[in-house]
């Protein structure tokens, strides 16, 4: 058996799945975020290793882990988790939607080395502008620092004793060499930190150590369990749902919307904002366009309506023109294509004629138009995308997912029952770390159905798409 850890922003989920990578049983628990200061987004490590003893109590209680070979890790990418020399958390990690480095992610990507050896944007998500910050603003902390981890590599810490990253989520940091899949000196030195600051890099296949005799003890697993090197969140759920060649592609409705593409190559576009990173699995690379506002946008306007998210997308019938209500949705920034953490959503074209139904195809159509934003961006640096799995919460709503296929005009896939996403992605990383499997496992999921764009509307949704454009360049000066 293999067990499967995915720790996301507001929760940690488990899986356990046996040798014919049939899930047995999951288990989840929820997280918090932080938020003290306008743009600032944080949680405290404590809470992942309380959720991940939850996790496995729970998948204990439920089978014997005794024939348990392998755990692989999965998680939310970008964090800054910042170590003493005895290990100990520095402060609150701060997290990937957390925008207070702005004025350092300028500064850095100012240097055209960055984009050159990392192949991306430095976006003030990402890890090396939060370490400046931390520099700026927090110099006793600063003077402390031993080590930097992202999130999941801190569950690792935990339960292996070894400090490891992996290709994919070292790709979000700004200081990996994209390309060479390896730390880069220069990169480091640029932001005032060494090669010994950062974790040693393996494969998200390759093991990255055994579990800790304590934790083997108090679960009931053997001693020799490895822990696989895993993937970041998007790259581990891309071998969850077989997205691992040139040409296939998933896009996720999580509460940020990502679409996501295996190339066959390292071909970096940084200036179309689209990030291109190590795959999980060796010699592999993906792209991915990054919205930061999926289901979050849905989420927050079914709250300011007073209904949740289900009630307002259950009975929305078959797929419509767009209406000349608009929605931007860019509640905290925006990446691909704007890279601008400065923007801001809004509502235009409200009339007497915007009801409640109306304005919620028009958030759903905002989250959509920004995804054929990044197919387009994707498309500018050659990646085809031949067919497209739809995973995530919002994937439970037809209306959107049909929305979706006709504007990129693509069929959308929907697997059958089960969770095919990180989680899922990581024990297939466990199986590989444990047996020496390959890619070959990493198949796709049973399809229950395909979501075909509607022909009749395909005009309607380049039109609705332009206007979108036009209301985009409009606000950009409104901050």
């Amino acid at each position: 058996m293999y067990i499967g850890l995915d720790l996301g922003t507001s929760g940690l989920k488990g899986v356990l799945i046996n040798e014919g990578q049939k899930a047995l049983a999951e288990a989840s628990a929820p997280l918090t975020v932080s938020r003290p200061h306008p743009g600032w987004s944080e949680q405290s490590p404590a809470d992942w290793i309380a959720a991940a003893e939850l996790v496995l109590d729970a998948l204990a209680a439920s089978h014997s882990l005794a024939s348990v070979k392998g755990i692989g890790l999965s998680g939310q990418m970008h964090g800054a988790t910042l170590l003493d020399a005895a290990d100990e958390v520095l402060r609150p990690c701060i997290l990937w939607n957390d925008t207070r480095s702005v004025n350092e992610a300028a500064a850095l990507d100012a240097d055209p080395m960055f984009r050159r050896v990392t192949g991306n944007i430095v976006f003030p998500g990402f890890t090396a502008p939060k370490l400046v910050w931390v520099h700026h603003h927090e110099p006793r902390l600063w003077e402390r620092l031993a080590r930097v981890l992202l999130p999941k590599d801190y569950l690792r810490l935990w339960l292996t004793g070894e400090h490891v990253a992996e290709m994919s989520d070292a790709a979000g940091t700004s200081w990996l060499d994209t390309g060479a899949r390896d730390w880069s000196d220069d990169l480091l030195a640029a932001t005032d930190l060494a090669r010994h600051h950062m974790p040693r890099l393996v494969e998200g296949s390759a093991a990255s150590g055994t579990l800790r005799a304590q934790l083997a003890t108090r679960w009931g697993l053997s001693a020799s369990v490895v822990v696989a090197g895993g993937g970041g969140d998007n790259a581990a759920a891309g071998v969850g749902v077989g997205v691992v060649r040139a040409g296939a592609a998933f896009v996720s409705l999580g509460t940020s919307g990502v679409l996501f593409a295996a190339s066959d190559g390292y071909r970096p576009a940084a200036d179309t904002a689209v990030h291109t990173f190590c795959h999980a699995l060796p010699g592999s690379w993906h792209q991915m366009g990054v919205i930061l506002a999926a289901t979050d946008a849905l989420n927050w306007y079914a709250h300011l309506v007073g209904e949740n998210a289900a009630g307002l997308t259950a009975a929305m019938g078959p797929l419509q023109a767009p209406g000349r209500t608009l929605f931007l949705p860019y509640l905290g920034g925006e990446r691909t294509p704007l890279n601008d953490a400065a923007i801001r959503g809004a509502f235009l074209g409200l009339e007497h004629a915007t009801d409640r139904a109306a304005a919620t195809r028009a958030v759903l159509e905002g989250v959509t138009f920004a995804i054929r934003d990044c197919r387009d961006a994707l498309a500018a640096t050659g990646t085809r995308i031949d067919k497209l799995i739809a995973v995530g919460g919002g994937a439970k709503s037809d209306y959107w997912l049909a929305a979706i296929a006709t504007a990129l005009d693509c069929p959308v896939q929907l697997p059958a029952a089960g969770d095919f996403g990180g989680a899922f992605g990581a024990a297939r990383l466990a199986i590989m770390a444990a047996t020496g499997a390959g890619a070959e496992i990493a198949t796709l999921p049973p399809i229950a159905r395909v979501i075909a764009p509607d022909r009749s509307l395909a005009a309607a949704f380049d039109t609705g798409h332009a206007r979108y454009r036009a209301a985009q360049t409009a606000i950009r000066s409104l901050k």
